[in-house]
């Protein structure tokens, strides 16, 4: 059932009213900018460890990893019921971590979800399609079971790619040796077809994997010309932003940073001794935006120059990006028990592009 939210206007500022089930009435008085970004909107506020930005025509959809969807439309806002075949694993970093809306949504009311659940023995990671059933999202068909999962390192995300195919990033589940096992699904970059079938143009035959060597890899994002890339969590700090090619091996764990090895593909960039934490990921015009967890906000790396920019900062850790018409969308992370929560988090925000590269060019 859609549990309706009380709601206040204010030039797009959508305000959920409560992480709870329980609607209440939102402040009187609402704080929709950061003290270091002035510009930026509030669109939603009390999500529940938001994860993936998805939008239709004018309605946002939203997942948490504690299991709900919040659909935001025509001023109002609502947590929908997601009803999983499995509980979710309580496992740190798990949950409900990917999802996408079908291309055709929402002629076809359906998307693809991706979410992590206890078995007998241990945690595992599965792909499955969503269907929307009137105000309630319910798990249909699995695509693809049994990715392996741990105490950390997940991956989760999913994209659609412009070849209209379902790409997957998994973790090496703290396994590392996985993720050079072209066998094992941890550690990759997967692509299917949406009904779930291998496509014929995979580089390992009858496979899903796309690439391998990958460690946590929680982004994926696609310019105009057709180039994947991919952002992914580093040991401790040297995360990377990988160029994406069929059947290439990214190295983790045999090296790392600038490292070199025949045969492994080392990233466009990293982030040396810095920690990023990158996660979603997003291309406009070239420039590469993605989310920072430990890097507390929004960065930006030029496709062209190479060098990487921090363009919002002082929202604490930040999962993922979503740019349609240049505006930015961002949404923050802070209640995912590694952060500091402030009144109001976790929130989505919005922020028209222009204004982001105007700061930039005064700095």
């Amino acid at each position: 059932m859609k549990k309706q939210m009380k709601f206040a206007l204010s030039f797009c500022c959508l305000l959920l009213a409560s992480c709870s089930n329980t609607p209440s009435e939102p402040p009187e008085t609402q704080e929709t900018t950061s003290r270091e970004n002035p510009d930026v909107e509030v669109v939603a506020e009390n999500l529940e460890v938001p994860w993936s930005i998805n939008k239709a025509g004018n309605t946002i959809y939203i997942n948490e990893r504690t299991g709900g969807i919040i659909k935001l439309e025509d001023g109002e806002a609502a947590r929908m019921d997601v009803s999983l075949k499995e509980p979710l694993a309580q496992v740190p970093e798990a949950g409900f971590l990917g999802f996408v809306l079908h291309p055709q949504f929402p002629d076809n009311p359906s998307a693809f979800g991706y979410y992590t659940y206890q078995n007998s023995s241990s945690p595992h990671n599965r792909v499955v399609v969503l269907n929307l059933e009137g105000e309630e999202w319910e798990e249909g068909e699995t695509l693809l079971d049994d990715i392996p999962s741990g105490q950390y390192h997940h991956g989760g995300r999913l994209e659609i790619g412009p070849d209209n195919k379902l790409y997957i990033t998994t973790g090496d589940a703290t396994e590392e040796d996985i993720a050079q096992d072209q066998q094992s699904l941890g550690g990759k970059i997967l692509r299917m077809n949406l009904d779930g079938s291998v496509p014929e143009d995979n580089p390992f035959g009858d496979s899903y994997v796309l690439s391998y060597g990958h460690r946590n890899p929680q982004g994926l994002a696609w310019t105009e010309a057709g180039e994947l890339y991919s952002t992914e969590h580093g040991p401790s700090a040297m995360d990377e932003i990988n160029l994406i090619q069929a059947g290439a091996n990214y190295g983790w764990p045999v090296i790392t940073g600038d490292e070199e090895r025949e045969g492994m593909q080392p990233p466009v960039i990293h982030s040396g001794n810095d920690t990023w934490a990158p996660s979603g990921a997003a291309i406009y015009e070239n420039q590469l935006y993605f989310a920072a967890l430990r890097g507390q906000g929004v960065k930006r790396l030029s496709l062209d120059s190479g060098e990487v920019e921090d363009v919002l900062s002082g929202f604490g850790r930040v999962r993922d990006v979503f740019i349609e018409e240049e505006i930015l969308y961002f949404v923050s992370n802070n209640t995912d028990g590694r952060g500091s929560p402030s009144e109001g988090d976790d929130k989505l925000y919005r922020v028209p592009l222009s204004l982001l590269s105007s700061a930039a060019a005064e700095e």
